[in-house]
């Protein structure tokens, strides 16, 4: 059978193939003929919806009113998702009145759809506006108001500010009125009530009318208040190093690094803006405000995230010095103890096994009989880290008005011993300083003090409706000065250590301010001071040095 014939078995192989490559063939190309016809259909189902919503725009000229699939995001717009599909769609979607039906929308039903633009009774939002990335300040900030000194404390003049925030999410739906009487607790409601007499309050920069009104998603709120700020120490700002990278400033103590809280002038960025002309700074690291020392600023961006991977590779070494309560041990002292943050608000933190872990190292560099001068090496960066470790190990920075505190008990927090909750904690901190008329020490005000903490005894609460709305009408006639205060304001500069004029100008005092009536002591310069210094810092191609402060020299002795 195998013989004369040759071998057909080749043959009948290649015939299947032929046979196979013909229909995949086949197959092939009806399969791309009919995706290319799809293809085209909704290339012209796009075009057409694009035409649709061109011709049925607001009457503002919205021609991107609807959002094609695929397309981006329209930039400051709100986008919520479309209801019955979850897909994004424009909040700007909405028509003016008297415009035309918009085309519906695959997958969208049209009895579904949002209300048209400016029905009757619809507060309309305008879409929130592009921010730019980070926080700058600028001349039109430095010149909102001037310093004067006074024994021995730099000070800032009264001046009008506006407070701005978009509506938080857990705002929407509730009238100005309740978030007024539940987050901003620092006046009570007829203060406010007088402000809006006043117009010193404005929503999607428009004056509010009435506190009862609702508020929605984006809303724009803006607040103009008269502003004071807490005195600081009237020590100058010593620049210790600059380059085209980097400056490097000795911090006093008492000077809050960036704006926070009830300080925006008395800050290391606007003191360098306004007295060096150092302007764009960034932060490379941070100092509390009672701390002093080495303080270092990156010029440019890039510099400042060349210094951060340095920061989080653990290749910056940071040393400090501080004057400890009692004998330290004279051998080295190493402390792993976690620190768990007690409140963010109050900044309050302490040792707990739930904590973050960390780890300092601390050698005794004198001991004078009765303090001890340390050198604090932090290993980590955790919020309090030194002031928190040297409570723990029953040695607490002589002066430090949180961690050296009775209100932790009488062991003060030594081997983490605190026979109280941390809400009694709390209460406790927040009541002695009270008492003593420094909060700012806790970097709060009167106004943050919430129920489950102490009662907030805030002079202003005790002034009735009928009082504000006293005021009102001659708030009024400030609206002016609301506005020509920041630029009048930095023509009044008294040469450091010269006492401030006596009689306070209009300009300096507003009808609505309840600080304005009030008459607060003046702290001494050495209660701003804490004995805690940030004494060296090196890293890869740097290394800056401060200078030992007066405290930590092995001959100083307690007054």
């Amino acid at each position: 059978m195998w013989s004369g014939g040759g071998c057909w078995l080749p043959v009948l192989v290649r015939g299947y193939l032929n046979l196979w490559r013909l229909h995949f063939a086949r197959t092939w190309g009806g399969f791309r003929g009919r995706m290319a016809e799809t293809l085209s259909t909704e290339t012209q189902t796009a075009s057409e919806l694009k035409v649709r919503a061109q011709q049925n725009g607001d009457a503002a000229g919205d021609s991107k009113a609807v959002q094609l699939p695929g397309s981006p995001e329209q930039a400051g717009q709100e986008v919520e998702p479309a209801p019955g599909n979850g897909k994004q769609v424009s909040g700007s979607e909405e028509q003016a009145p008297g415009s035309r039906e918009q085309a519906p929308v695959a997958a969208v039903d049209p009895g579904k759809r949002k209300k048209r633009r400016g029905a009757a009774r619809e507060r309309v939002v305008p879409p929130p506006k592009k921010r730019r990335a980070g926080v700058s300040f600028g001349d039109e900030h430095f010149s909102e108001t001037s310093y004067y000194f006074e024994g021995g404390l730099r000070k800032v003049r009264p001046y009008y500010f506006d407070f701005r925030t978009y509506c938080k999410g857990r705002w929407v739906g509730h009238s100005l009125m309740h978030v007024f009487s539940k987050e901003f607790r620092a006046q009570p409601l007829a203060y406010y009530e007088a402000a809006v007499r006043a117009g010193r309050l404005h929503l999607n920069e428009e004056p509010v009318q009435d506190l009862s009104i609702v508020l929605k998603d984006n809303d724009f709120l803006r607040n103009t208040v008269h502003r004071h700020e807490p005195p600081v120490t009237a020590e100058p700002i010593r620049v210790l190093a600059e380059n085209e990278d980097m400056v490097v400033v000795d911090k006093p103590s008492s000077i809050p690094v960036h704006p926070c809280g009830r300080f925006r002038h008395n800050t290391v960025i606007f003191i360098l803006g306004k007295e060096h002309q150092l302007k764009e700074l960034h932060p490379l690291h941070r100092l509390d405000r009672l701390t002093s020392g080495v303080l270092m600023f990156a010029k440019t961006a890039a510099v400042s995230e060349r210094i951060h991977e340095q920061v989080r590779d653990r290749q910056l070494e940071k040393e400090y010095v501080c004057r400890v309560e009692g004998e330290f041990p004279s051998e080295e002292v190493t402390c792993k103890e976690p620190i768990l943050v007690v409140s963010y608000k109050v900044g309050v933190c302490r040792v707990d096994a739930r904590g973050k872990p960390c780890e300092t190292v601390f050698q005794r560099l004198s001991y004078n009989g009765h303090s001890s001068v340390v050198r604090c090496r932090p290993l980590t960066g955790r919020t309090h880290q030194i002031r928190v470790h040297l409570q723990f190990l029953g040695h607490p920075i002589l002066n430090d008005p949180i961690y050296n505190s009775v209100a932790w008990g009488p062991f003060r927090g030594q081997g983490g011993n605190i026979p109280k909750t941390d809400e009694e904690l709390l209460r406790d901190l927040v009541a002695e300083h009270q008492a003593k008329q420094n909060l700012d020490v806790l970097d709060i005000c009167e106004g943050d003090l919430s129920s489950g903490l102490a009662d907030s005894t805030a002079p202003s609460s005790e002034l009735g409706k009928d009082h504000h709305v006293g005021l009102a009408a001659s708030a009024q006639k400030m609206d002016g000065a609301v506005e020509a205060a920041p630029q009048n304001l930095d023509t009044v500069v008294s040469a450091p250590g010269k006492a401030a004029d006596t009689a306070v100008g209009t300009q300096e005092t507003d009808p609505l301010c309840s600080e304005c009536r009030l008459m607060r002591q003046d702290p001494l310069p050495q209660d701003l001071v804490m004995f805690l210094h940030a004494l060296r810092y090196k890293g890869p191609s740097f290394e800056y040095f401060s200078p030992m402060p007066a405290w930590a020299q092995d001959d100083w002795q307690e007054d």
